[in-house]
């Protein structure tokens, strides 16, 4: 994001309200008195002029709500302070209004938070692939097919092409909306194969499954070279997992296809990944790195309606970083693009409920699928295609039925 980049903040606790006003540097007496406050929208702000700071906490308290900021920002003794914004979307909208006349910048802060709040308020309908569009009236499931020796949960159960034709099958008559087919396991400390090796691998399942499914065939890979042969083949979504990162091809390719693109945020190739899982701020740093992925994409010529996004559950982050994405996957609606949770049959479930076999984390699968859906998620990747179908459907249904 560009200029302020106004980022939404999910505080479902008074623990972590307390951890985000203790990040501005607020005063102690400050933190009692705001925590309360917080049960409104949260909007984070980094990095603004004790000028620009003063003049927002002046305006929100006028409308009724408040603005975080450190000590030492009313007497201007710092040079930069972080923001919380804190009020109703009412609130917060007039805010935008007064903003227009004031000074240092802070008519452009406007623009951006009402961008910001339309955004979160008019949540995507559809999402674009090549072929189709797909409706979020209800959840997507992405059903997983692995065709790799050594993937994580289901490694060789479908590497035969008959098995995995038969397992594509299965998933659709379950209530997969997408097949998404991986050739290179991404699964942590797994080793890099060639792209030619990833093709084997997955070209002739695509060009037998694309004259037999009615749904939408993914191809799980950040190669350009697999993703171009995989789409010839009758592939219509790229699941990138390095989100247009490793590979400076796939970002034209995707745009010249018109496929429908997964952006994730991951820390390094999976061989490497887990050994980089220590963040001073997670929710930011994945927050600007989908912001930076998305103007890649948009920059090459993707549509925005083509784009999802992926918080990279499992991928560079440690069991506690994963339930936090969990916790506060709403914050990811402030791009206003589709968000894709993967959390199915993963080493924080088994770290979390001690299941150290993954096929013992159905239930906790369930909880995370259930959970993703009340907090944003449109677009499920999963394993167990027929019980996650009821799990979000059931989940979708008491939430706006």
């Amino acid at each position: 994001m560009a200029g302020f980049a106004p980022r939404l903040l999910a505080v479902p606790t008074p623990e972590l309200a307390v951890r985000e006003l203790q990040r501005v540097a607020v005063d102690g007496c400050g933190i009692a008195e705001m925590v309360p406050k917080m049960r409104t929208l949260c909007i984070g702000l980094s990095r603004l002029d004790c000028r620009q700071a003063n003049i927002l906490k002046q305006e929100m308290l006028s409308l009724g709500g408040d603005a975080a900021v450190a000590r030492g920002t009313v007497a201007c003794s710092i040079d930069k302070t972080d923001c919380i914004l804190i009020g109703t979307a009412k609130q917060l909208m007039r805010l935008c209004r007064k903003l227009t006349a004031q000074p240092f910048g802070l008519a452009a802060l406007a623009d951006e938070l009402e961008g910001l709040l339309s955004r979160v308020a008019r949540p995507p309908s559809v999402w674009k692939t090549s072929r189709r569009s797909l409706s979020l009236q209800r959840p997507l499931i992405m059903g997983i097919l692995n065709l790799t020796p050594d993937s994580f949960s289901d490694g060789g159960r479908c590497s035969d092409p008959s098995q995995a034709f038969e397992r594509a099958l299965e998933m659709e008559a379950e209530g997969a909306d997408i097949i998404d087919i991986g050739g290179e396991s991404t699964r942590p400390g797994a080793a890099l194969i060639s792209a030619e090796q990833e093709l084997a691998r997955v070209l002739p399942v695509i060009e037998r499954l694309s004259a037999a499914l009615k749904c939408a065939i993914s191809v799980d890979s950040w190669k350009s070279a697999v993703a171009e042969k995989a789409l010839s083949a009758g592939a219509e979504i790229i699941n990138d997992i390095s989100g247009f990162n490793f590979d400076p091809e796939m970002a034209g390719l995707a745009a010249a296809s018109g496929a429908g693109v997964v952006l994730m945020h991951t820390r390094g190739t999976p061989d490497k990944m887990q050994q980089e899982t220590l963040y001073d701020d997670l929710m930011l740093e994945i927050t600007s790195s989908l912001s930076a992925s998305i103007v890649r994409a948009c920059r090459a010529g993707v549509s925005d309606g083509c784009i999802a996004i992926d918080p990279g559950i499992g991928f560079g982050k440690d069991a506690a970083g994963n339930l936090e994405l969990l916790r506060r996957l709403s914050e990811f609606s402030c791009f206003g693009l589709p968000i894709l949770t993967g959390t199915s049959r993963k080493a924080f479930i088994g770290k979390t409920l001690n299941r150290p076999h993954t096929d013992d984390r159905l239930y906790g699968t369930a909880a995370t699928v259930a959970l993703s859906v009340a907090h944003g998620a449109s677009i499920l990747r999963v394993h167990d295609v027929r019980a996650m179908r009821d799990v979000v459907d059931m989940a979708h249904a008491i939430l706006h039925c």
